[in-house]
């Protein structure tokens, strides 16, 4: 039985030391943001994000209400410190949002309008570690994270005069140029 145990122990060893090579070498996990991360590195950052989420994320609607006044404060937050990497009602990606690992995701295409919104609040409080995700909860008020959520949470179904702000956010970083997109991100014009 001592043997069988002291197999385990020195499989476990060497498994534990070529993951350290692999990593010290830059093998294992690259460091560079256009790099291909692997499939154990993607698995655990996204159960490491759910299992934080689900821990720590506020439940319940949020404190603030969905009006017109909370809706156009979370636009302009919106505008000042997202749409650099998230970009505009367009989703045309910036070529900082592009160049991130992982890349941003163009909320004007795809929103997170189903997400709960403790979790946008989460998200935009706290960031998210090795994405470029910042952790806005340093810079914005509670109150200011909750109104960005808020409006996340509702983009695709804003009042008129919301929708009209929204629409006419512009993204002040440069745009990728349509060639340099992948087919399946180009305008449906340029096809």
């Amino acid at each position: 039985m001592k043997s069988f145990f002291l197999g385990v122990l020195a499989v476990v060893a060497v498994f534990l030391v070529i993951g350290y090579i692999g990593v010290v070498t830059g093998t294992l996990i690259p460091a560079n943001a256009d790099g291909t991360p692997g499939k154990l590195e993607r698995w655990a950052a996204r159960q490491s994000l759910k299992a934080t989420i689900a821990r720590e994320a506020p439940s319940g609607a949020a404190p603030i209400p969905a009006n017109d006044e909370t809706l156009n404060a979370g636009i302009k937050i919106y505008g000042d410190n997202c749409i650099v990497c998230h970009g505009a009602a367009d989703g045309r990606p910036s070529t900082v949002g592009f160049g991130l690992y992982q890349k941003a995701p163009l909320l004007g295409k795809h929103g997170v309008e189903d997400d709960p919104e403790g979790e946008i609040y989460w998200k935009v409080d706290h960031g998210i570690r090795l994405t470029g995700m910042p952790a806005f909860g340093h810079t914005l008020s509670d109150t200011q994270v909750w109104q960005v959520a808020v409006f996340l949470k509702h983009m695709d179904s804003l009042p008129p005069a919301s929708n009209a702000k929204w629409r006419a956010l512009k993204n002040p970083a440069m745009l990728v140029p349509t060639d340099k997109l992948p087919k399946q991100m180009r305008p449906k014009s340029s096809d």
